[in-house]
């Protein structure tokens, strides 16, 4: 199976790093100390603690190798290009209409799947409005079809 190429701004990249520092260096040893508290108690059989401290650790374990293989396998968004058409790592304000007619202004910046944020208008390059933007220019429209029916897109600036 191919690996998958992980698209990040450098934002994006400073984020992994720091998660991964954060686990490596903070959590993993915080989570060592509380298996070794929960030895302590005892009959590990029988000990929740225990059990409750293995499954953290396997989560911690699980995360780190989860971020070492995005760093393995990254691929760094350039600054967007000005050649005025939207591309991973623009800004773009687009005109968004609804099956049912509803006009609509937002803002989104267009980034890779790892740094996909909804609530902070970051959205997917993978995602069916990020796809749709992709390669469009200023004053161009389409359409793409979404899990609210199929929406009408204008791109009015990229930015």
């Amino acid at each position: 199976m191919p690996t998958k190429v992980t698209m990040v701004t450098q934002e994006g990249l400073q984020a992994i790093k720091d998660e991964l520092d954060y686990l490596k260096l903070k959590r993993r040893p915080e989570v060592n100390e509380m298996l070794a508290q929960a030895k302590a108690f005892g009959d590990l059989s029988e000990n929740s603690e225990y059990e409750e401290a293995k499954n953290e650790q396997g989560k911690v374990q699980s995360r780190i190798f989860e971020l070492e293989e995005m760093l393995n396998h990254i691929q760094i968004i350039a600054s967007p290009s000005n050649d005025n058409s939207v591309s991973l790592g623009h800004k773009v304000k687009i005109e968004k209409t609804t099956p049912e007619g509803t006009v609509t202004i937002h803002e989104y910046i267009i980034v890779g799947t790892t740094e996909a944020a909804p609530l902070e208008n970051k959205i997917s390059n993978e995602s069916p409005i990020g796809k749709a933007l992709l390669g469009l220019g200023l004053g161009q429209e389409t359409t793409c079809e979404t899990l609210k029916g199929k929406l009408k897109l204008k791109v009015l600036e990229i930015l």
